[in-house]
């Protein structure tokens, strides 16, 4: 069953290969069903990839090879809550180290151009801290990061 709501990304003839990288790196990802086009259209041709069917963490989206007229911008991210610095560590670096970038605050972007936030959640909770003193030690530190440091984010909240 095609969900109702599904989001849709636009990519430069890459959508197959960045469904895999999600499917490969995300749990609850999968690579669905792969159209090609029944005919040339402006960025491809007939028998191209048109659109891939994928999900990323349970989120159904859809990889629409559009050609290069429109770009990602940090508008849109995935935001991914991790347990734990491995997990972080791990994510992290899967983008980054896939041709990916480095941001500020959790946050990198892909090879494709999406954004992703790799939010750990003790520091969800730490810049939720009832004591307002505490959240604002770690969302002080958080600024000066590129990757969050969990064990630095507790440390802060903690003064």
């Amino acid at each position: 069953m095609v969900s109702k709501n599904t989001i849709c990304l636009w990519f430069d003839g890459t959508a197959l290969d960045a469904a895999k990288f999600y499917s490969e790196t995300f749990p609850d990802s999968a690579v669905g069903a792969v159209y090609r086009a029944p005919g040339d259209y402006p960025a491809g041709k007939e028998g191209d990839v048109l659109t891939v069917e994928f999900t990323v963490m349970g989120i159904p989206c859809l990889g629409l090879n559009g050609g290069p007229a429109f770009k990602p911008t940090e508008a849109f991210s995935f935001q991914v809550a991790t347990d734990d610095q491995a997990e972080t560590d791990r994510l992290w670096n899967a983008i980054v180290g896939n041709g990916g970038q480095e941001s500020a605050c959790g946050w990198c972007k892909d090879k494709w151009g999406l954004s992703w936030q790799i939010t750990p959640r003790a520091l969800t909770a730490a810049i939720a801290d009832p004591d307002r003193a505490a959240a604002k030690r770690a969302f002080d530190a958080m600024m000066t990061m590129s990757k969050i440091d969990i064990a630095a984010i507790e440390a802060a909240r903690r003064g």
